[in-house]
């Protein structure tokens, strides 16, 4: 299915994007135009040093963390690999991400964990890895241009539900390798309610990108993870 495309149906069958009827939605990403084996071309780095998004380099993989398109169940899917390092690559506004939140103000997703960091813990500084984590960025104003963020999170450690702030970073576990893991999850967030829950006002019609990330430098573990179907949603 096309990355980009709002559409409005009674009835969807197929194996991308499951359980949606008689309602409106947008595709940001399924991860099936690019090649197998290959990068997602349309992401790009984040530049901590100057905030900006750089484009993914062709020897971006490293042994120790790397992402790439691989064949899936039924299409294909993104892999974020990392041992002892952390890789992460996102998806700016303007440059691949259409997202108005005002209309789609519901985030959707699947993703898989076969490895996560053993001991993990996002709310201890020290242990602080994610095998699997979604962000949603927006500008808010802060006098150091840092973005308000929202960290969707697929703990090893925490139980779903918890949470953990570090100043304009926010992070909601919704996935708990003490519920499941080696199998697929959809997840599904109010990105907007979620916003307004953390930061105490209504989002930016639009973020300013969104990012995939896995991380095991701390603990020096690693995690093995899978994402795809990206989509927003109108209200129900």
């Amino acid at each position: 299915m096309r990355a980009g495309a709002i559409l409005s149906l009674f009835v969807l069958a197929g194996p991308c994007i499951p359980d949606i009827s008689a309602q409106q939605f947008l595709v940001i990403e399924d991860f099936e135009g690019y090649a197998i084996d290959g990068l997602p071309s349309s992401w790009r780095i984040p530049d901590k040093r100057s905030r900006m998004m750089r484009v993914l380099p062709a020897d971006h993989a490293k042994p120790n963390d790397y992402v790439k398109v691989v064949t899936g169940e039924g299409g294909k899917i993104l892999r974020a690999y990392t041992q002892g390092e952390s890789v992460q690559i996102a998806l700016p506004r303007g440059d691949g991400l259409e997202w108005n939140v005002d209309q789609f103000p519901r985030l959707r997703w699947r993703w898989r964990a076969d490895q996560l960091p053993e001991g993990a813990k996002e709310d201890h500084r020290n242990l602080n890895d994610t095998g699997a984590a979604l962000y949603v960025a927006f500008d808010c104003d802060d006098w150091l241009r840092r973005p308000c963020t929202i960290k969707y999170t697929y703990s090893s450690t925490l139980p779903r539900g918890s949470l953990a702030r570090y100043g304009k970073l926010q992070v909601l576990v919704v996935s708990s390798a003490l519920e499941s893991k080696g199998q697929w999850i959809e997840i599904e967030r109010n990105a907007a309610r979620d916003y307004e829950m953390f930061f105490g006002r209504p989002p930016p019609q639009s973020p300013l990108y969104i990012m995939v990330w896995s991380d095991s430098d701390n603990t020096g573990g690693a995690a093995d993870v899978y994402f795809d179907d990206i989509v927003v949603l109108s209200e129900e």
